[in-house]
């Protein structure tokens, strides 16, 4: 009965003791086994594992992928363009045992000071990098290569921390709130300028284009004309000849002829009004039905049938006389016209060149 006391306990002692000497070591993180505050071992291979119980102790660290924002920062690129710049990096704990030589702590404790630690780190890798480019290299796609750059100056010194540093991107890259304004009326201004060159250069090629048009129709209109004097002068001419005919066989009838259009024209309104002197030539149709002429001296009595074949004669003379004058005032009539629509055709065509 007094070995059954004694062994039982040491029975449940035995087997708190082993308990307490196992641990398990999760896929998702590395332990470090401790003895008097020294690492005695690292395991880094999930399963089950063994320490020495009540003097070695177990410090479990993040195996995962973790994430750190970098705080927004101020760079000053070669072009004095200062630029507010936002990145965030992935990085793991590579090496647990210098990582805890260098926090000196484990659990959530030794992340945030790593990422402390890391955060200077990649601040002053991205001055160094994005300072030594111009803005337009920053926001063009040579950005991606810079990203590489500021990875690779980060990754030496997070070594020294038992860290490694994955990746890292630029989220945003923006001007300072209180250049942006500054920025704004610049890029305004540029644009403006751009704007007026453009609008000067085609006024000037629209001053040349209407010039050349000027031009142009200047040309167009005295060829033109001098054709219409050229066909004028050739109507008057044919009419000059036809009226010298039709004088020719009767001037006493084309007078009288031409005086009683005068009359027609002068006397067409119902109100006209006239200063001019009764005695005048003008009236002399009115005033004698010879106009003005002395009247044929009577002679010796003649045969009938030789005063009616000279009446006849008188007559086919003025029939023909008057068929002149009106031929005559055709042909004028129509060489005006044709001069005009000679003209009109000119100018048409000038102008449709203009607009071509």
């Amino acid at each position: 009965m007094r070995k059954t006391t004694y062994i039982l306990p040491a029975i449940v002692i035995a087997v708190a003791i082993f308990l307490s000497s196992l641990f398990i070591v999760d896929e998702r993180e590395k332990a470090l086994v401790l003895q008097f505050g020294r690492v005695v071992s690292v395991k880094e291979d999930p399963g089950l594992a063994f320490k020495i119980p009540l003097i070695q102790e177990v410090a479990r660290y993040d195996d995962r992928i973790l994430s750190l924002d970098v705080d927004p920062l101020e760079v000053t690129p070669l072009d004095d363009r200062r630029l507010v710049v936002d990145a965030f990096a992935r990085y793991r704990i590579a090496d647990v045992n210098r990582f805890r030589e260098a926090t000196g702590a484990s659990g959530d404790t030794s992340v945030r000071m790593a990422s402390a630690r890391l955060d200077s780190i990649l601040r002053a890798q991205t001055r160094e990098v994005l300072g030594s480019v111009t803005s337009d290299d920053i926001l063009s796609s040579d950005r991606a290569a810079l990203m590489v750059r500021i990875r690779d100056g980060a990754v030496g010194q997070a070594q020294a921390l038992g860290l490694q540093v994955i990746d890292v991107r630029l989220k945003r890259t923006d001007l300072p709130t209180q250049n942006l304004e500054a920025t704004f009326e610049r890029m305004r201004a540029e644009r403006e300028r751009e704007a007026t060159d453009e609008r000067a250069r085609g006024n000037e090629a629209a001053q040349r284009v209407r010039a050349q048009a000027d031009r142009t129709v200047v040309e167009l209109t005295s060829e033109a004309q001098r054709e219409a004097e050229i066909i004028r002068g050739e109507a008057d001419a044919t009419r000059n000849g036809v009226f010298a005919e039709a004088f020719g066989q009767d001037e006493e009838f084309f007078e009288f002829y031409r005086s009683l259009n005068a009359y027609r024209a002068a006397l067409r309104g119902e109100n006209s009004s006239m200063v001019i002197s009764p005695n005048g030539e003008f009236f002399d149709y009115l005033r004698s039905p010879t106009g003005g002429r002395p009247a044929p001296t009577p002679g010796a009595p003649r045969p009938e049938a030789e005063v009616q074949a000279e009446e006849a004669a008188e007559l086919e003379a003025a029939q023909q006389a008057l068929e002149a004058t009106e031929q005559a005032t055709e042909t004028e009539e129509e060489s005006d016209t044709a001069v005009d629509n000679e003209e009109v055709n000119e100018v048409e065509d000038a102008e449709e060149g203009v607009n071509d």
